[in-house]
Parts: structure tokens; C-alpha cells; sequence
């Protein structure tokens, strides 16, 4: 590993994603939608990738590799994001309740600092492939393994959104309580799901570096904020007191997929 060419990798995507962060926060703050951080959270991503294989030194075609997968993962979850907050007139209720009473900069310490710097550790494994060789040993084919991954992963949770997405245009008094059809009939949170296994896939590229191997917590801490901290805790939260929803958390699974229990009530499609 070069690791004078990694401190120019992690020093530029510091600069890159504190700007990302900075210039979401002045938008927020101005339109009073802090929830507008989930629109910067894929780009931030993103961009930490592009820039590894700009100025990386690293083995060329995983750099580049990582990167379009990342910008393709982000791309589709900018849209995803973007038509979520622009559609509604009222501030995502995590937000609004995760921030009631927070000054302007508890704000942008809780939302955005916090942010930028998990994206900056959850993204060290791409960080590091960008300034690191591939060996000749059979470790080399752990890369293709972990782009299929994180191509698997994007896919879950683009159709997980999709499928989320079907239900909600259902018409009210045809549309069932709970969705707990397609993949949410083996995960309650299939499309956090498909999110941790792309950034597990990034992991596993980057480790065909022995040096990237040892960076396993960057994975493990964005499938924590997927699961406890902004994700799905919170959005059982919400939905706990839904027609329907108990029971469906007592036949599906939280995160993990396996076939649902199908005990109790159960709700057509």
C-alpha cells in the first residue's frame, strides 16, 4: 500500500465530503428541512469513491470499479431521496423528532458532522483500495466477489423501494394495512438490508488488499446506522401503533431475510 498516496485519498475526501455536508446544511437550515441529510447521504458516498480513483494510486480497474458502483448505488438513491423530500410539504418525522428543541448548532453537530464523518469511516475500505496494489494470489478474486455483491445489494434495495413504492399508490380502501408481500414478506427492512450488503460488497473488494481486511468495523458501523441508529429502530417506532404491524413483526424478520413465520392475521396482496 502507498501509504503517503492514502493520507492524499483520506485528506481530499475529507475536503469533498465536508463540502457535500456543509453546502446540505445551509440548505436545510435556510428551508428548515434538516431532512434534507438523506439526500446528501449517497453522493457523499459517491464521491469518496470518485475521488480514490482520481487520485489514487492503487490498482486502476477496482478503483474505477468501486467508483461506478458507488456513483450508480448513489444515483439511484439520490432520486429515490429527492422525490421523497420534495413530495411531501413536512419535515421527515425522525428528524423532527430526533431534533424538537435542538439549537442551529446542536443541528449541524447531531445531523451533519455526525454525517459527514460516518461517511468518511464507512468509506475507509474503498479509501484504501484506491492507494493499494492487488496481490497475485487467489486473495485477487475476492474484488469480482465483492463488486457482485454490492451489484446484488443495489438490486435488493432498488426493488425493495419499488416494491414499497407499488403499495403506497394503491388505493386506500384496496391497499392492505402492512406491506408483507415480495421481499418485505422475508425482511421488514429488505431495502436497509440491500444497502448494508453493498457497502459489505465494497469491504470485500477492498480486502483482496490484505491492508483492507483489517478495516471489517467500516461495514459493520453503516449496518449498525441502518439497523439502530437512523434506520429501521426508528421507523418501527413510528409504525409500532399501525393496524396490522405487530403482528407482522412478530411473523418477518427485522433485518436479516427468512421465510416469514405467516402465524396470526395475515393481509392479502
Amino acid at each position: 500500500m502507498d501509504f503517503a498516496n492514502l493520507r492524499r485519498v483520506a485528506g481530499l475526501s475529507a475536503v469533498v465530503v465536508g463540502t457535500i455536508q456543509a453546502t446540505t446544511a445551509v440548505v436545510a437550515l435556510r428551508t428548515g428541512r434538516r431532512d434534507y441529510a438523506d439526500v446528501a447521504w449517497g453522493p457523499g458516498l459517491a464521491a469518496v469513491a470518485v475521488t480514490g480513483a482520481l487520485a489514487g494510486s492503487g490498482d486502476t480497474r477496482r478503483r474505477w470499479a468501486l467508483a461506478a458502483a458507488a456513483t450508480a448505488w448513489a444515483a439511484r438513491l439520490e432520486h429515490q431521496m429527492l422525490g421523497r423530500v420534495r413530495g411531501s410539504d413536512e419535515e421527515d418525522p425522525r428528524y423532527t423528532e430526533f431534533l424538537r428543541g435542538a439549537s442551529t448548532a446542536a443541528v449541524i453537530g447531531k445531523v451533519f458532522v455526525t454525517q459527514g464523518l460516518c461517511q468518511l469511516l464507512v468509506s475507509v475500505p474503498v479509501q484504501i483500495a484506491a492507494s493499494s496494489t492487488l496481490p497475485r494470489t487467489a486473495r485477487r478474486w475476492l474484488a469480482p466477489a465483492g463488486l457482485a455483491v454490492m451489484a446484488a445489494g443495489a438490486v435488493i434495495e432498488a426493488l425493495a423501494d419499488r416494491q414499497k413504492t407499488e403499495y403506497s399508490k394503491q388505493d386506500g380502501s384496496e391497499r392492505p394495512d402492512v406491506l408483507d408481500t415480495g421481499l418485505w414478506g422475508w425482511s421488514r427492512h429488505p431495502n436497509y438490508f440491500g444497502d448494508s450488503l453493498v457497502w459489505d460488497g465494497a469491504w470485500l473488494t477492498a480486502a483482496a488488499s490484505s491492508p483492507a481486511g483489517w478495516t471489517l468495523p467500516a461495514p459493520a458501523l453503516m449496518s449498525y446506522l441502518l439497523m439502530f441508529a437512523t434506520g429501521a429502530k426508528r421507523t418501527e417506532q413510528r409504525m409500532r401503533d399501525r393496524p396490522g404491524y405487530r403482528d407482522y413483526q412478530r411473523r418477518v424478520a427485522f433485518f436479516f431475510p427468512r421465510p416469514s413465520k405467516r402465524v396470526g392475521v395475515t393481509h392479502p396482496a
